[in-house]
């Protein structure tokens, strides 16, 4: 079954003294493209919640998000005390001030306050995986329902495309018929005698030029293949657009060899109804 590009998924997990959330959202892309937004402390493991993602959503723009909440009384953030005293020291000689003031000032110069590096918990990074294991399924979830609305859109363009091809498969002794009686009253206008075997000779060339008898089979074979492939167990969006150019193909070369208005209205009708599935085929994993 396909399944769409499109997805979002979020997981959060309460401890003790802190509050995580793993957010992940993906969009179209041709090729796996991902952003990843990692607090510092969690910066060692990035490649390897990388590979997890990449693993399980293939293909899309990914963005990442790790948020990392504090909600206990322990802070890894400290006032630098040696360092604050001592530009308190020096902006006493420089201005006279009160000393509040002065502190406002001082904690705002650079290294006033250090940040102590936190080791990564083993057990706390363990459940940071699980919610980013739960947060790939909610995404992939989200896809396959979003590539179900996919699936029901593409058999209802194929269908119509389909129908289409149906009229012009009818339409088609009818276009014959009125290419030989053009060509029959323009050579009549010429009001010279002809030579009728040769004249049934060049007719037929003429008409074998626009057969488009070839272009109606591979049409219809395409299409088949089209709804082949949505019935896949694997989603592939690259090769749903590579049959999607086959199909423009024939449908553009039945409208060029047309050569009969009604006919080449059913062929702009197909066309437009390409074009969504194309623009739709672009989300599709």
């Amino acid at each position: 079954m396909i399944q769409s590009m499109t997805g979002y998924g979020k997981n959060i997990i309460q401890l003790a003294n802190k509050k995580i959330t793993v957010e992940i959202k993906s969009l179209n892309s041709k090729n796996l493209d991902m952003n990843a937004r990692v607090p510092g402390a969690y910066r060692e493991k990035e490649l390897e919640i990388r590979n997890r993602i990449a693993t399980s959503l293939v293909r899309g723009k990914v963005d990442f998000n790790l948020f990392v909440e504090i909600t206990g009384e322990e802070t890894n953030t400290k006032v630098n005390e040696a360092v604050v005293n001592q530009y308190l020291s020096q902006l006493s000689k420089v201005v006279d001030g009160d000393k509040t003031e002065l502190l406002k000032m001082a904690v705002r110069m650079p290294d006033a306050l250090k940040t102590e590096r936190e080791e990564i918990n083993e057990d706390e990074f363990g459940q940071i995986l699980n919610a980013v294991d739960s947060a790939l399924v909610d995404i992939n979830s989200y896809r396959s329902s979003e590539g179900e609305a996919l699936r029901k859109d593409f058999e209802k363009r194929i269908s119509n495309i389909s129908a289409l091809l149906e009229q012009v498969i009818e339409m088609d002794p009818q276009r014959v018929t009125s290419v030989k009686e053009r060509l029959r009253k323009a050579v009549s206008e010429l009001k010279e005698e002809v030579d009728e075997n040769r004249f049934e000779q060049e007719l037929i060339y003429y008409l074998e030029k626009y057969d488009i008898t070839e272009e109606k089979v591979r049409l219809k074979n395409h299409l088949e293949y089209f709804n082949e492939s949505l019935s896949s167990q694997r989603s592939n969006g690259k090769k749903l657009g590579f049959i999607s150019q086959e199909i423009g193909r024939e449908i553009n070369t039945i409208g060029s060899k047309a050569n009969f208005a009604p006919m080449q209205q059913l062929v702009v009708q197909m066309k437009d109804e390409l074009e969504k599935i194309k623009e739709q085929a672009l989300n599709v994993l």
